[in-house]
Parts: C-alpha cells; structure tokens; sequence
C-alpha cells in the first residue's frame, strides 16, 4: 500500500491526542501482524490490516466523513463504531481531596444508537468499499467539575472514557444488513407511525430510522402515500414525493419541528410526513 508524506499535521489524530477509550478499542480490536497509526494520503490510519484500512470511531462519524470519503475512493475501509450498552458513571471530587463516586447509567445503548451517527451520511454503507462493525461494550466515564466548561451540566465535564469490557459485536457489510433494526412484528405495509408504536419510541426516532433506510435503498415508496414495506416491504415518505397535491392536518398537525424527515413547505402545498391524510 502506498505511502504518502503528509505536509499538515493539524489533519491528523495519531497516538498524542487519543483518548483513553479510543486507544483501548484500537488495542482490543488488533491483531498480531496489523500496523498502527500509519500515515497514508494526508492521514493517519488507526489499523492497516493487509489491503484493509480499519478506523475506530467512538462518536461523532460526521468528524471523519471527509478522510472516510476520500479514502474510500481508493482503499477498503472497515469503521469500528463502539456504543456502550452498560455504562458506570465516576465523578472526581470536586477539590481533588476525597473519594471518587462511582455509579450504574440508567442509560443502555443498543443498536438503534447507530442511527444518530449514520443520519450524517447515510449512503455509506451504499459504497463497496465500506463495511461498518458496531461494538457493544461496557465503559467507565469519568467527569471531573470545571465550572467554566460545564455550566451545561452544573459544572461536570467528561473527563475520560474508559474501556471495561467488550460484550457483543454485530457486522454490517450491506445496506439490507440493516434490517435487522425494523421491528419484526410489522404488517406487511406500514408507515413511520406504525414503527414508532411497535418499538415503543418517538415518531422522531421512526422518521430517522425511515430516512437512514431510504437513503441506503433499503426501504422505498410504494404509491403516493407514506407506505411502508421491506422486500415485499417498502416505505413511501410525503417528504420527498415532490408533487402538488391537496393534504388535510392531523390533529395537531406536525410536531417535529426540523426533523430530517418532515418538512413542510405551504408554500408548494407538500404534505408533512408525519401527520396527514391525502385525497385526490
């Protein structure tokens, strides 16, 4: 694999600035013979595993889409994405002198997390060159008081995030792989509503899953209406079937203010995904 010398050090991360977390997934996930940190076409790469470039991300895949993106065009690329399904919370004490507190997260991560990251550029699982690998582990966060960063959190920052265990991992090397997050006791036709209601969340939460789907060619719209199925199982979004039509409200009509789903525009009359009825 070629190399190439990189003339601005502010593009890369490398072992000065990692974190705690990222630099123990990035030892977990290696493996005898991988090279670490290797500087290639103006960046550096966490693992070069043969032909195969392997990045770890924790959070935040928007950060990296440029270097993913360029990469891609070129390399095989495999993105570590870790979420933490069991997670401890330490707070430092605030004057340096005393004990640590130490307790459980309410809080448990799960797959449907991935679709905070993905809801950034959603194609790339679209590109042959690209497999995604969701680890879930149980993590340790460590907050330390510093009352001018985290006035957001009365004072409390994160100060370190530390790795405990590795419980599970699930590989995503295609879009149709990802279908393993519809819920499985869906009709055969179904709308956004009809996924909000059998996992229990939002219709905010429906409509980033339905958007993710949509754009990675897994899910696509049967008809005029917001129906959805997959494989025989299809989604239709009012949002982006760009026609004139008449539409009535809801009951209150749409409650998701900027969501990436709905948007309405009186202006060009088209109707919002999430609450309507259409008529010819």
């Amino acid at each position: 694999m070629p190399q190439t010398k990189f003339e601005n050090v502010d593009n890369y991360i490398g072992t000065l600035n990692e974190k705690s977390l990222h630099a123990n997934l990035k030892k977990w996930y290696s493996r005898s013979g991988d090279k670490l940190e290797v500087p290639l076409d103006g960046y550096y790469i966490d693992i070069v595993r043969g032909n195969n470039l392997i990045e770890i991300q924790t959070r935040n895949f928007s950060s990296i889409k440029k270097k993913i993106q360029d990469l891609l065009a070129r390399y095989p690329v495999h993105l570590v994405h870790a979420i933490a399904q069991e997670k401890w919370l330490v707070k430092l004490p605030k004057d340096g002198v005393g004990e640590s507190i130490r307790r459980k997260s309410p809080r448990h991560g799960s797959i449907y997390d991935i679709l905070d990251e993905l809801v950034s550029f959603p194609s790339l699982l679209m590109h042959d060159n690209f497999t995604l690998e969701i680890l879930f582990i149980k993590e340790e966060e460590v907050r330390k008081y510093d009352r001018r960063r985290g006035w957001r959190k009365h004072g409390w920052v994160t100060h370190e995030r530390r790795l405990l265990d590795v419980i599970d991992s699930v590989r995503i090397e295609k879009p149709h792989d990802l279908k393993i997050i519809l819920p499985t006791n869906l009709p055969d036709t179904f709308t956004t509503e009809d996924i909000a209601l059998a996992r229990g969340r939002s219709k905010w939460f429906a409509q980033k899953m339905v958007y993710c789907l949509k754009k990675m060619g897994v899910i696509e719209k049967v008809g005029s209406k917001k129906i959805l199925s997959l494989s025989n199982k299809i989604i239709g979004s009012a949002h982006e079937y760009r026609r004139k039509i008449k539409f009535e409200w809801g009951v209150s009509g749409c409650d998701l203010n900027g969501c990436v789903q709905c948007t309405m525009v009186p202006e060009s009359r088209i109707a919002c995904a999430c609450r309507l009825s259409f008529f010819s």
